[in-house]
């Protein structure tokens, strides 16, 4: 009752004190489904002083407001912020960290293919569904009982899509026996998911193993050149988003930093809320938030 930052504690929380040159900047789903961004400092690796601010809703205008409340000089040492592809996140951080190098987190870049990948399987299944039912139904029109096609590992075609979905997000070399077995027959029906979840691939393997920025700039490029030729609609918002994000994309191969750590804390902030069973008292939820991480 007597903590000096009660009153506006589940509007907003500064700790000057926090920032370094290394910050991450994300949002969580802090209370009763309020959305806060966080600002954390990734030197103190999830422990005391990992909590730099932690405010109240994502728009821009709002949460510089409240950063204005860290001294200018403080934030003029941040040299690196890494964040996701929210406007709003790149916003804030441009606006609010002037000396930063922006980093676009390179896990959220590679779920847009893994999503892109899965729409397409999606597409793929909702048409087996559509002609499996095609099935049934003259099935039931005629007494005939014609059977699903089923390939030499037993599924049919449908299951074939669904079953598939875990061994898209995975390299070649962790799946298993059955997986294997599984994409040969899926890659020979649906030619296109084989090139979609090369293009996958090789942009996993350009963030894995590119050393320097020049060398991912050419790499970048070249993949991107291999997206417009597939004509693959559902990858075509990732080449857009690499062509308007390319430096900041690319500067994750200048220290090969990522929101992990920011990841790792939302993490922290669910775990505690669960253990708690809820959130009944926003103010006293962030006093004790501030008092184990700020």
């Amino acid at each position: 009752m007597t903590w000096g930052e009660r009153e506006h504690a589940d509007e907003w929380l500064v700790f000057p004190e926090n920032v370094g040159p290394r910050m991450s900047i994300d949002e969580t789903e802090a209370t009763n489904g309020e959305v806060y961004t966080v600002l954390t400092n990734k030197d103190a690796k999830g422990r005391r002083g990992v909590l730099a601010a932690i405010i109240k809703g994502t728009k821009s205008e709002v949460v510089e407001a409240a950063l204005e409340r860290i001294p200018e000089d403080a934030r003029a040492k941040v040299e690196e912020i890494t964040l996701d592809l929210s406007p709003s996140m790149r916003h804030i951080a441009l606006w609010e960290f002037t000396n930063a190098k922006r980093v676009i987190d390179r896990f959220h870049v590679q779920k847009l293919a893994y999503d892109a990948i899965q729409e397409m399987r999606i597409g793929h299944r909702w048409e087996a569904i559509r002609q499996d039912n095609a099935r049934l139904k003259h099935n039931r029109e005629t007494g005939e009982d014609v059977q699903a096609e089923r390939f030499s590992n037993g599924d049919t075609r449908k299951q074939l899509l669904a079953r598939s979905r875990y061994l898209l997000f995975k390299p070649v070399n962790k799946w298993t026996q059955s997986q294997h077995e599984r994409a040969k027959i899926l890659f020979e029906l649906y030619p296109d998911l084989s090139e979609a979840y090369d293009l996958t691939h090789h942009l996993r393997v350009i963030f894995n193993s590119c050393t320097s920025k020049g060398g991912a700039y050419l790499k970048l490029a070249l993949w991107y050149n291999k997206v417009e030729k597939s004509g693959f609609a559902s990858f075509g918002t990732i080449a857009q988003t690499i062509e308007e994000h390319y430096d900041e994309i690319a500067n994750y191969f200048n220290s090969r930093a990522t929101n992990a750590s920011a990841e790792a804390f939302n993490h922290k902030i669910k775990s505690f809320r669960a253990q708690l069973r809820g959130v009944y008292d926003p103010k006293y939820f962030f006093f004790r938030l501030a008092n184990i991480y700020a």
